[in-house]
């Protein structure tokens, strides 16, 4: 287990751009808080598939990086780094309540998770891509953070929605699966209902400690 995790500590240092890579992480553990800047996986939680992209466009719709759900775990186009959205106050290392917005930035490929009317492939749903730069983001990227239970504050172990503000559609996966250049891989898409497959939870990642307050311990 050390291993693993020195080896995507070492993986973040040459993906992330020298502010992230040159701050102290700490590994993920059942109810740590998920702070920005921390690089995290998203797990669907009835499928066990993971929140998964690549530098393979969608054939259909928006022609944009396709966005789907994984089933291994040790895939590092898995990975996301939280990032809050531009005109927010929050900083690196900070808490993330209810309610916030947030962006979820694609590590590989440096694009974001992103969502707009276009018809998802499989279902016909709203279709869930990755979209702009480091420097190009808009509304599209926004994701409102849904607690479910009485929890104020992002933790691992907490059952999330994700609710694209434009659109109004929960981040959703399902069984229905792609065949040919994505074969085995879930659809990833958005719908308007809540249902019991747009829950997710926080997986494996590196998660930035608090900095918020600092407790000396003798």
């Amino acid at each position: 287990m050390a291993c693993s995790f020195f080896a995507l500590a070492i993986f973040l240092y040459f993906t992330l751009d020298s502010d992230y890579a040159s701050t102290p992480v700490s590994a993920a553990s059942e109810g740590v808080q998920i702070t920005y800047g921390s690089v995290i996986k998203l797990m669907h939680e009835r499928t066990k598939f993971r929140l998964h992209s690549h530098d393979v466009p969608y054939g259909s719709g928006s022609g944009q990086q396709s966005v789907t759900g994984f089933p291994n775990v040790d895939d590092s186009n898995s990975y996301w780094i939280v990032r809050p959205t531009p005109d927010s106050n929050a900083k690196q290392g900070d808490t993330i309540k209810l309610g916030s917005l947030i962006r979820l930035q694609h590590t590989r490929t440096r694009k974001w998770l992103h969502s707009h009317l276009h018809a998802s492939p499989i279902s016909g749903n709203l279709e869930v891509s990755c979209f702009g730069t480091d420097g190009e983001s808009d509304t599209g990227d926004y994701w409102s953070l849904e607690i479910e239970g009485s929890g104020k504050t992002w933790r691992q172990d907490q059952r999330v929605r994700l609710r694209h503000v434009d659109t109004g559609g929960y981040l959703h996966s399902h069984d229905k699966k792609y065949t040919r250049i994505a074969g085995g891989q879930q659809e990833v898409c958005g719908v308007r209902e809540k249902r019991a497959d747009n829950v997710w939870l926080a997986a494996e990642g590196v998660y930035l400690p608090v900095m918020e307050s600092k407790i000396d311990i003798a």
